[in-house]
Parts: C-alpha cells; structure tokens; sequence
C-alpha cells in the first residue's frame, strides 16, 4: 500500500504507463523525478524537524507572496539544496529525454556559485516557463514549495483570484468532486499544490463568463478529462472529475493525457500552464 503522496503518485504513473503505451515513455521519466523529490521533501522534513536547516514554520509562514528563496537568515536549507542539486541533474543526465539530458549535463558543468541565483530567480518567477533550464529548475524546487506551503498559515476559504494564494503562479490543473447531486471544483498549483475552491464555469485564465465561450471536450479513451477551454483567451486547462474516476492523480492523470494536449493545439488553445516536465 502507498503510505505517502508521493508513493500514491508513483503507482498511479505505474498503473497508467501499463495500460496507455502512448504515456508510457513520459510516466516512466516522472516515477524517477518523484522518486527523487520525495527523497528531498524527506530530508527536508527532517531538517525542520531537528531544527539544523530548513527554517521553522514561522520564518517560512512569511514566505507567501514574496516566494523567497532561503537565504541568510536560514542558509541551512539553501546548502541542502546546492548539495542535492548534482544527483538530480545526474539522473536528468541518465533518464530525461534528450534535449532535457543536454540542459542538465550543462548545468552540472557549470559554476555550482551560479547556481543560488538560480534558484532565486527560477523560484520568484511567476510567469509561465518557457526556458528547458527552468523547467529543470522548479521540478527540483518543487520539494521544497510543497514543504513551504504545507508549514505557512495559508487560508484559502472564500479565495477567489486566478492565481495560487501562495506562490501566484496559475494552476496547472482542475479537479471536480462531488458535492451534492454535482461537482465541487477546484484548481491546483502544479508547483506547491496549494488547491483552492474555484467556480465551475467561468475560465480559469481570463474569468470569462460567457458559457458560448467556454467550451468543454472529452475524449472517449479518457472520459473523466475534461479539456476545458476559453474563447476569448485562446487557452485551456485540463480538470481531472473525480466523481467519474475516483482512483485518478490529479497530477499524474493530467500528465499522462498527452494526446488532449496535441489536440487542443492543433485547435488553437494554448494551455494555460505548463506542468513542470514542460508539457
């Protein structure tokens, strides 16, 4: 049985690469990166808890919107960052496709005192990725965002912006689940995954209400996705019904749907946030 998030996202993957070949090459690459950031969320839990690194909840409860990096002022946490960062791009270099493999071998070649920069920069930059390095970069981060925002006092009732109430990034997916004779649904941060409560129909990306605008495709072979899409910004974002298929990973379904996402670009949408393999 899994016992952690993490394991519960690695045999969901499992089970989704043996039963969509299409998926099968993407998932497998995902199962060694959670692998990896569950091991670093783990060090990092014992780090806080011995109080020797990553910074007590009260320092990383004034992270919030300013998303900063560990600096000074907790300079363990930083240090055991730089220390995990070339065993992951070790494993990038092995299991990643290609083009992701060439970035990282740079980047383990490189000056390891440019990396905090890095990280900084990578962390604080809201807008969508679109750079291979910071792809890289925030899958590492990741860990640590999670662990973040599970330890500040985070109060998401009645929050209503597009953006994530913790790290202001845009959510990488939707989840529905079940509330009365309907679906309660909510979008997720790919990033910390913060999960707020988020009206149904009105687009995640601009807040257009207009229903003739905001079209909604499935596809046979994967009926509880929904391809959620918007017609006045041309983007879409893909909302994972968990009252249609209660086993599903948000994360690791929206992940393993490569085919909608070749589909709603061929329609002209673009999504709205790239998860963090840069899909």
């Amino acid at each position: 049985m899994a016992k952690t998030p993490w394991q519960q996202r690695i045999r969901r993957a499992e089970h989704l690469a043996a039963h969509h070949p299409f998926a099968a090459e993407i998932l497998a690459f995902y199962i060694h990166v959670a692998r990896f950031q569950e091991g670093l969320y783990q060090r990092i839990e014992r780090s806080s808890e011995s109080s020797t690194g990553v910074p007590p909840a009260g320092v990383l409860a004034k992270l919030g919107p300013s998303r900063r990096l560990p600096s000074q002022q907790d300079a363990g946490a930083t240090n055991m960052l730089l220390a995990s960062f070339p065993a992951f791009l070790s494993l990038l270099e092995e299991k990643a496709p290609s083009p992701l493999a060439q970035v990282a071998r740079e980047l383990r070649n490189s000056d390891p005192d440019s990396w905090t920069d890095l990280f900084t920069r990578c962390f604080t930059h809201i807008d969508s990725p679109t750079d291979p390095q910071e792809f890289l970069v925030l899958a590492f981060l990741q860990p640590y965002a999670e662990f973040a925002r599970s330890q500040a006092n985070l109060h998401v009732e009645g929050y209503t912006s597009l953006l994530c109430p913790f790290c202001s990034r845009k959510p990488s997916v939707g989840v529905l689940r079940q509330q009365g004779d309907g679906g309660r649904r909510s979008l997720l941060c790919g990033f910390c995954l913060t999960e707020w409560e988020f009206r149904r129909l009105i687009c995640a990306g601009c807040g257009e209400e207009d229903h003739a605008k905001l079209p909604v495709y499935t596809a046979a072979e994967l009926p509880y996705i929904r391809v959620e899409c918007c017609d006045t910004c041309q983007t879409y974002i893909k909302t994972i019904d968990l009252t249609k298929n209660g086993l599903a990973d948000p994360l690791v379904d929206e992940l393993a749907s490569v085919p909608l996402n070749l589909w709603a670009q061929e329609h002209g949408y673009a999504k709205l946030q790239p998860n963090l393999l840069g899909m």
